[in-house]
């Protein structure tokens, strides 16, 4: 387990302008060990996990499923043929759309 000494407690306590008081420490100390010793366990596993990740390629073959864009396009609030409509969010300061045309 993690080792953190009372003098450090306090010290992050006053860096952290917070105020605690002398029956707090014990709580705080033993809940500070509980954090550094859960993240040497996650830097333990997220190391062995990174060593054995390292420059692996995965392939797999594109595939295209079956389906159903009139499911989704059904749900639209708006909709223009095989499109959903969406609200302007950006205007331009020449009223052009981005292919030009007039807005």
């Amino acid at each position: 387990m993690a080792k953190i000494s009372r003098q450090e407690v306090l010290d992050i306590a006053r860096v952290s302008n917070l105020d605690i008081q002398p029956n707090e420490i014990d709580s705080l100390l033993k809940q500070l060990e509980q954090v550094l010793s859960y993240t040497e366990r996650v830097k333990e596993v997220a190391h062995v996990h990174i060593i054995q990740s390292k420059n692996c390629n995965v392939f797999r073959e594109d595939t295209i499923g079956a389906h159903n864009a009139e499911i989704l396009l059904e749900q639209a609030p708006e909709r223009e043929g095989d499109f959903f409509v969406v609200p302007l969010i950006l205007e331009s300061s020449d009223k052009k759309d981005s292919i030009g045309g007039e807005i």
